[in-house]
């Protein structure tokens, strides 16, 4: 029997401060097209795919057409931000715990592309970060399981050998219907009862302090 573990983590909001860019950026993008979505919404709606995130705030019937516009619109907006992206406190640091004690480290995003490399410079732990199931890579994005089930393919683990950790309530439920443990922080905004009912087992404040705590964590009890 594989020994392997694997531990999978969303990137926004989870290891990079980067939630409310998203939302300042989709606001804008929106905008742009004469829609007028309140941010609070599209808070809720980071961690979504561009198309499920669009779909989410404006409708089914809307103009599908619009679509690519508005995609482009928020990763022109959102691209000004790529030197300077925010990692979150002992991100990195929180990777290399977990690679030394023998974890598999994935990523699953909805970032891709130039946007994944940016986010992947500002955590700065390329050096223990195996791979990233990207947007690019799966045919529906959280909370679907397929992000989730991609990374897991990638270390090559079962579901009852692989941790999730998220910052928001599509990252739980692809972690439930995936059957890894999902595991939360609040560090993307999102509110702790909100997280529990979406199914997260623990919740942490952020990457700092589950990393203080790892000895008792979820990681701990399956080493």
């Amino acid at each position: 029997m594989s020994t392997k573990r694997a531990a999978i983590f969303d990137v926004d909001g989870t290891l990079v401060d980067t939630n409310h860019l998203h939302v300042v950026t989709w606001w804008e993008a929106f905008r742009q097209g004469g829609h007028r979505v309140p941010m609070r919404a599209i808070h809720r709606a980071v961690g979504l795919s561009s198309g499920d995130l669009i779909e989410h705030l404006l409708g089914k019937d809307r103009d599908p057409e619009d679509d690519e516009r508005f995609t482009a619109a928020h990763h022109a907006l959102y691209a000004t931000y790529f030197d300077r992206l925010p990692a979150l406190e002992a991100a990195g640091e929180l990777l290399r715990a977990l690679a030394g004690r023998g974890w598999e480290i994935v990523l699953a995003t909805s970032a891709s592309g130039a946007e994944l490399t940016a986010l992947r410079r500002a955590i700065g732990a390329d050096d223990v970060i195996l791979g990233a199931a990207s947007a690019d890579d799966v045919a529906e994005g959280k909370p679907a399981p397929d992000p989730v089930e991609q990374a897991r393919e990638l270390a090559g683990v079962p579901s009852d050998r692989a941790v999730f950790v998220g910052d928001t309530v599509w990252d739980m439920k692809a972690a439930v219907r995936d059957g890894v443990l999902p595991v939360a922080v609040l560090s993307g905004g999102i509110p702790e009862s909100d997280l529990e009912s979406a199914g997260a087992h623990t919740v942490y404040r952020d990457p700092a302090d589950l990393l203080d705590r790892l000895d008792t964590s979820v990681f701990a009890d399956r080493e």
